[in-house]
């Protein structure tokens, strides 16, 4: 499936647990849920790298299981 996807304006939010030393952060683009139902993630380090969209509710089931405590870290 290709999808044409600009994200030359996204406003991405790093995650608050990224600091100067870099670690396996990610970013993420909420204002493109709002307009295409879907949330695009990358990593922090490489802002030009790969992109993946994950479904809304997918974003949502995840990022309540993090906050849960639902993975080993």
């Amino acid at each position: 499936m290709n999808h044409d996807l600009n994200l030359t304006t996204a406003e991405w939010i790093k995650s608050s647990y990224s600091d100067a030393n870099g670690g396996n952060c990610i970013e993420f683009s909420p204002g493109h849920s709002l307009t295409h139902a879907f949330v695009p993630v990358r990593d922090s380090k490489l802002p030009r790298g790969p992109v993946i969209t994950v479904p809304v509710a997918g974003w949502s089931s995840f990022i309540s299981a993090v906050k849960n405590g639902e993975f080993a870290v």
